[in-house]
């Protein structure tokens, strides 16, 4: 019995002893899982029953490990690689659009959808264009696009409307012609039916004087309606002087032209004007050029009226030089201004100034680019 009684102390006290190594253990793993955090999995080597004893144990319940976020600084190189590539890499300065006027300024100007040019067919002749710059002056070549000034159908008819005549009668004020850029206001004083069956009007002037004249060389003296305006109507238009001038009305207003008439005298001088300054021819010729009598700007208005409603226009800004031709030579100017259409050139030898449409041959860049020798026309009309 003592015997046995002695094993049952020793056998207790081993297993005591068991146990406090066994938690020692525990006590000892955790204070190293605590010291470090790379050791989140226990080892393999360890024992099941260590493992059972991690899992369930109250105390292995509160370690819970925190997430660790580690910056490193990439190199420079590598930064701008992973960069995305930002508008300025992909086109270069001479490509970029330009703010200019109105138009595509562009105007811009006004409508982006009024622009009839892609970014490809700009940069193509950007990049043409470029190439032909004048070494001499550095003077650039402008950008030629055909921009549309029509925002409904009735701004893009150059038809006559088809509307009753006007009576013409004895009596009636009229503005009629005197000269090839001169006409006067006058009275009807008659009218006179030749034998080929050409009607002639008798007009008296008010500044003393009597001519006879046809149909499309008398204007009425009355403000036309709205709906008798068309681009290529036959116009004389009253200046502040109190003179009057013939042209060719060539854009109606729009939010393009800032809702102005634009008319290109027979001058070739365009001018933006109101409705109250216009006076329609009364009976037009069939095509209105025939009474123009300068050949070059006739060759000019026929293009500019074939090319309608898409004009080639030249995008220039203040401050551009440009060569403008003036008494059969082309003068250097500088641009002061742009207005919609039309641009105030300044020439550099007598700094005389000048409004200019964009689209004009007298512009060397336009000349070149419709390949048009404007001094062999100009020599032909003088033959």
């Amino acid at each position: 019995m003592e015997v046995d009684e002695m094993e049952n102390k020793m056998q207790e006290s081993n297993g005591s002893k068991k146990k406090k190594m066994e938690s020692a253990e525990v006590r000892y793993d955790n204070e190293n899982m605590l010291s470090s955090p790379c050791d989140s999995v226990p080892s393999t080597s360890e024992s099941p029953h260590k493992e059972t004893q991690l899992k369930y144990s109250s105390d292995s319940l509160s370690l819970i490990k925190n997430a660790v976020v580690v910056l490193t600084r990439l190199p420079d190189y590598k930064i701008s690689a992973l960069r995305p590539p930002t508008p300025q890499q992909f086109y270069s300065e001479d490509d970029s659009f330009s703010s200019s006027d109105s138009d595509m300024q562009w105007e811009k100007d006004d409508d982006s959808s009024d622009s009839d040019f892609s970014l490809s067919n700009h940069k193509r002749k950007n990049r043409k264009q470029n190439t032909s710059r004048n070494s001499n002056n550095n003077e650039q070549a402008p950008i030629i696009v055909s921009s549309a000034f029509a925002h409904c159908s009735t701004e893009t008819t150059k038809v006559r409307p088809n509307l009753p005549e006007q009576e013409i009668a004895v009596g009636m004020m009229v503005l009629a012609k005197r000269k090839t850029m001169k006409w006067q206001r006058g009275k009807i004083v008659d009218i006179v039916t030749k034998e080929d069956g050409r009607v002639k009007y008798k007009v008296c002037f008010e500044e003393k004087g009597r001519s006879l004249v046809s149909g499309h060389h008398i204007a009425f003296d009355t403000t036309p309606e709205l709906e008798q305006l068309y681009v290529g109507a036959r116009v004389v238009v009253q200046f502040q002087d109190n003179k009057f001038r013939p042209g060719v009305l060539s854009e109606l207003p729009s939010r393009k032209n800032r809702l102005r008439f634009l008319v290109f005298m027979d001058n070739h001088m365009p001018l933006y004007m109101g409705l109250p300054s216009f006076h329609l021819v009364c009976r037009p010729l069939e095509d209105v050029l025939d009474d123009i009598p300068d050949r070059t700007h006739k060759a000019f208005m026929a293009r500019y009226l074939s090319d309608w409603p898409y004009p080639h226009l030249t995008q220039y800004k203040a401050g551009q030089m440009l060569h403008v031709k003036l008494i059969q030579e082309y003068q250097r100017c500088e641009v002061q201004a742009v207005d919609c259409s039309v641009m105030q050139v300044q020439f550099q030898d007598t700094q005389e100034k000048e409004w200019i449409h964009r689209g004009s041959v007298r512009l060397q860049h336009m000349a070149r680019f419709l390949d048009i020798d404007t001094a062999e026309v100009q020599n032909d009309d003088s033959d």
